[in-house]
C-alpha cells in the first residue's frame, strides 16, 4: 500500500518531473511518508526546490484546536523556506505567495465529508492556480470514511468555506479524485495531476477505507483515530448545536450529550422512530465532563458511537441520518430543547450554523417539524445521493 507521496518519491520519472522547478507543499501534521517521515522532510532529503509551504486549517503543525482560531504566516526554522497560512488574514492563496513558485505538491489527508474544509482549500488552490498559470499535482491520499455516499447536496447560494460545491455531505471521494470534479465542475483551466496510490482497496475489510498497514495520524486536532473519521459526517452537525461533541475530552466528535438529556431515553426513542438508521453501530450511554468547550465543568449524559468493532458494518452505518434521527429523538422528547447554536460558523455571520454546515435549512425544518417522518428525510437524501453517484463515477481513480 503506497500513498501517493510514497510513489512520487520512489518513482525517479516523477521526481525529475519536479526537476529545475520551484515547488510549493500544501501540507499538514498528517502529510507523512510510510517510515512516518513528514513529506517536506522527504522532499527536501530527495533533491526537491521546496521553495514554499501552505498550511490549512490548524496551521502545518497542527497547533490549534477549534474553528476560526487563525494560523499567521511564518518562517520555516529548519529550511528557511516561507510558509503561508490558507486560515488566516486569508484563506485564498495571495498573488504573493502565488509567485513564489512553478508547481504545488498538496499532500494532506482528508475524512472524505464536504465540511472538512481542507476540500475548499482544495478548490482555493485549483483556483488560483488557474489564474496564475501554476501546476497543481495532488499527492492522493485514502478516503477513511471509505466509498459510501450520504447527506443532502449543498444548495445553490449555500456556499462556504464549510460547502466548496454541490455535493452532499459524506461525498465518497479522495482528495485527487474531489480535484478532478472541481475542475470539471467549474471548467478551471489549470495544469492538474494525480499521484495515484497503489493497492488501496476502499470496500475491504477491515479498514474499509483506511488500510490497516497504516499508522493513523491526527489531520486535524480533534480527529483522533478513525472512529471518528466514520462518525464525522453525522457528528460534525453538533458544531451547529447546544449539544456537546465531546469538545474538552479525549474523544471529540464520536459523541454527543448535555446535562440535561437523558441518553438512554434519546437512544430508546432513537430506536423507536427508524430503527434502521441506527444499524451498523452501537450505541453507549455514557457520562462525561468536558474540560473545555460547551458545558464545561459540568456533568453531561451522552451517548457514544461506535462504528468499530464487531457491531460495524460498513454498509449499513449511516452517520448523517444516525445524528439526524438523534436531533429528532431529542426534539421529540424536549419539543422546547434549545437545539440550535446561534453563533458565527466558519465566517458566516447571518445564517444559522446548523444550516451553514448542511447547506441549506432542510435539514434543520424537518427535525422541528414534527409531522415530518424519517421517510421523508430519507426520500430528500436519497435523490440526492443517487444524482452524486452518478455524478462523481468518471472522476473514480480506484
Amino acid at each position: 500500500m503506497n500513498f501517493g507521496i510514497d510513489r512520487l518519491l520512489a518513482d525517479p520519472a516523477l521526481l525529475n518531473g519536479l526537476k529545475n522547478r520551484r515547488v510549493a507543499l500544501l501540507a499538514h501534521p498528517a502529510s507523512v511518508t510510510a517510515d512516518l517521515t513528514h513529506s517536506l522532510d522527504a522532499l527536501v532529503a530527495a533533491g526537491v526546490n521546496v521553495t514554499a509551504v501552505f498550511g490549512p486549517q490548524h496551521g502545518v503543525r497542527g497547533d490549534l484546536q477549534d474553528n476560526m482560531m487563525e494560523s499567521p504566516d511564518f518562517t520555516d526554522p529548519i529550511y528557511g523556506m516561507p510558509v503561508f497560512s490558507l486560515y488566516g488574514e486569508v484563506r485564498r492563496p495571495t498573488d504573493q505567495s502565488m509567485g513564489v513558485f512553478d508547481v504545488v505538491l498538496i499532500d494532506l489527508q482528508d475524512l472524505g465529508c464536504r465540511i472538512y474544509t481542507y476540500v475548499t482549500t482544495l478548490l482555493y488552490m485549483l483556483e488560483a492556480a488557474a489564474a496564475h498559470g501554476r501546476e497543481i499535482w495532488v499527492l492522493d491520499r485514502p478516503n477513511p470514511a471509505g466509498r459510501p455516499i450520504e447527506g443532502l447536496t449543498l444548495l445553490p447560494g449555500w456556499e462556504s468555506f464549510v460547502g466548496a460545491g454541490p455535493m452532499p455531505m459524506r461525498h465518497g471521494l479522495t482528495l485527487g479524485e474531489m480535484g478532478a470534479w472541481f475542475v470539471d465542475h467549474f471548467r478551471l483551466d489549470v495544469c492538474y495531476r494525480v499521484i495515484e496510490m497503489e493497492g488501496w482497496q476502499p470496500d475491504a475489510a477491515h479498514g474499509f477505507g483506511w488500510p490497516v498497514s497504516r499508522v493513523w495520524i491526527n489531520p486535524s486536532p480533534n480527529a483522533a483515530n478513525i472512529n471518528m473519521a466514520r462518525a464525522y459526517a453525522g457528528t460534525v452537525m453538533l458544531e451547529g448545536t447546544t449539544l456537546s461533541e465531546g469538545r474538552g475530552t479525549t474523544r471529540p466528535l464520536e459523541a454527543f450529550g448535555a446535562p440535561d438529556i437523558d441518553a438512554r431515553s434519546v437512544i430508546d426513542e432513537m430506536r423507536r422512530m427508524a430503527p434502521e438508521w441506527t444499524r451498523g453501530c452501537a450505541l453507549r450511554d455514557f457520562w462525561f465532563q468536558p474540560t473545555f468547550h460547551k458545558h464545561v465543568g459540568e456533568l453531561c449524559n451522552g451517548v457514544f458511537v461506535h462504528a468499530e468493532g464487531p457491531s460495524y458494518d460498513h454498509a449499513a452505518f449511516r452517520p448523517w441520518r444516525l445524528q439526524a434521527l438523534a436531533f429528532k429523538a431529542i426534539r421529540a422528547l424536549y419539543p422546547e430543547y434549545p437545539l440550535w447554536r446561534d453563533f458565527a460558523y466558519e465566517y458566516v455571520f447571518d445564517r444559522l450554523a446548523i444550516d451553514v454546515i448542511n447547506g441549506g435549512s432542510g435539514l434543520r425544518e424537518w427535525v422541528d417539524d414534527h409531522a415530518a417522518l424519517p421517510g421523508d428525510l430519507d426520500a430528500a437524501a436519497g435523490r440526492d445521493e443517487a444524482a452524486w453517484a452518478e455524478a462523481r463515477r468518471p472522476f473514480l481513480c480506484y
